[in-house]
């Protein structure tokens, strides 16, 4: 069962501006992963459910988060159908996030007050969401819409909230754009945890990683 409700998932977003995202088989390296990116300043992460077993993983690397990072929230992304989404919410997944928009998920997590960000690419599929409760969309591919997109959905419906996904990069001028937009939040995956990051368990590099990213928005924000 989730500890976080979904207005609190939410804030903590709004709050970080940034939701790191990452898969692994190797249970050990994902420890290592949640410690970095939490010592950097993370306090949500994104766990993409993208490999068999995956729930088995997240389900041990959920229990390690809380007993050992107090704050940290744990979500599950790549999530497809709402058995899906219902198996992880019973291992404590705190937010769900699906690369396309589906009513049966909405419906699941809802009946839980669990967030659920909804991957979605038109103004229609927004407002959609947002009927079914959606506190947070999520724009994906991120790269194939970009800031423009998000200040023309702003215009019309400037209540909505949106992440995007995809696109998105650890530096200065890409961030900007995203935020001077008027993105409530990031998510971001390989351009932050890096493939070279974990075949070298470089947990110090990521760690600094995470927290120079979490300072440029702190930065662009104000």
């Amino acid at each position: 069962m989730a500890k976080y409700s979904r207005l609190e998932v939410a804030q903590v977003m709004k709050e970080n501006g940034m939701v790191p995202l990452f898969f692994h088989p190797d249970i050990e390296l994902g420890k290592e992963v949640l410690k970095a990116c939490y010592d950097g300043g993370a306090r949500l992460i994104e766990f993409t459910s993208r490999g068999d077993f995956a729930h088995e993983v997240f389900g041990e690397l959920n229990k390690f988060a809380l007993k050992e990072l107090p704050g940290m929230i744990m979500g599950v992304g790549s999530i497809t159908d709402a058995a899906a989404a219902s198996l992880y919410m019973a291992l404590g997944a705190n937010f769900i996030v699906t690369p396309v928009f589906r009513e049966d998920i909405a419906i699941a997590c809802n009946r839980r007050k669990v967030l659920w960000s909804p991957g979605c690419g038109s103004l229609t599929e927004i407002a959609r969401a947002e009927e079914l409760g959606c506190e947070i969309v999520k724009l994906f591919p991120g790269d194939l819409y970009g800031p423009k997109f998000v200040k023309g959905i702003k215009g019309p419906q400037p209540w909505t909230s949106i992440m995007p996904t995809g696109g998105v990069s650890p530096d200065e001028a890409n961030l900007k754009g995203w935020f001077d937009a008027g993105v409530t939040c990031v998510g971001m995956g390989s351009q932050l945890i890096s493939k070279d990051i974990l075949a070298n368990r470089d947990m110090e590099g990521l760690k600094k990683k995470v927290a120079d990213a979490l300072a440029i928005i702190a930065k662009v924000r104000s």
